[in-house]
């Protein structure tokens, strides 16, 4: 008998994980048992079925998982129960994901179709890459982090645990010694250009960005 590998979350983003995921098993792993994770029992998904987070938990089965929940709270809650509970963190990266020389990610990592990472980076837990975004060199990148669709992240900027970088946005390249830092919990809205450091908690728009909301969302 295969694992048992889980997907949290059953809404659009785990709708587009479970066929990178699927795709990825195939050939290495073709005896697995893939089904959704959810919070309460509901109905198969685009024919997978989906089993609740109490039951995966407690499954006796050799088990896996990937985390496809934005919220970096929500997933960061859920990791830690599922490593608890013996299940092994997954990476799922998709064919035309592309990392370079010297990357070190970390468990649990999420890299859509065509993302890539460049070079001397380091990723932490739990991270999501979406489609079409790039990650330069020299970039430090914390634990839940999440970059939406088409982020440009320039080289040596350093993203805090739990950031939340929105799609189509640019961050301005850093400098040895002086990165662009974006502070843990913070949120950098939909198409913003950072062209400075952005403080914890705070929430970023525009070109060039400004603070929306200063806070203190600590993930």
């Amino acid at each position: 008998m295969g694992r048992l590998v889980g997907v949290f979350g059953n809404a659009g983003f785990g709708r587009e994980v479970m066929p990178l995921l699927r795709r990825q098993l195939r050939d290495s792993h073709p005896a697995d048992e893939l089904v959704f994770v959810a919070p309460t029992v509901e109905a198969p998904v685009n024919g997978v079925a989906v089993v609740t987070e109490a039951d995966f938990l407690a499954s006796p089965r050799v088990r896996a998982f990937a985390i496809a929940i934005a919220d970096s709270a929500t997933r960061r809650r859920l990791h830690s129960l599922a490593i608890d509970s013996g299940a092994e963190a997954l990476e799922v990266r998709a064919g035309s994901a592309e990392l370079l020389d010297e990357v070190m990610l970390g468990a649990g990592a999420i890299l859509c179709g065509h993302s890539s990472i460049s070079s001397n980076t380091r990723v932490g837990v739990g991270f999501h890459l979406n489609i079409s975004s790039y990650l330069a060199h020299d970039c430090l990148v914390g634990d839940f982090v999440t970059f939406g669709p088409n982020v440009v992240c320039a080289g040596n900027v350093t993203v805090k645990d739990g950031a939340y970088i929105g799609g189509g946005a640019l961050i301005r390249q850093g400098k040895p010694g002086a990165p662009v830092v974006i502070g843990a919990g913070a949120t950098v809205g939909m198409g913003a250009v950072v062209t400075k450091s952005v403080p914890p908690g705070a929430v970023v728009v525009g070109n060039p960005a400004r603070i929306l909301q200063k806070g203190q969302r600590h993930e």
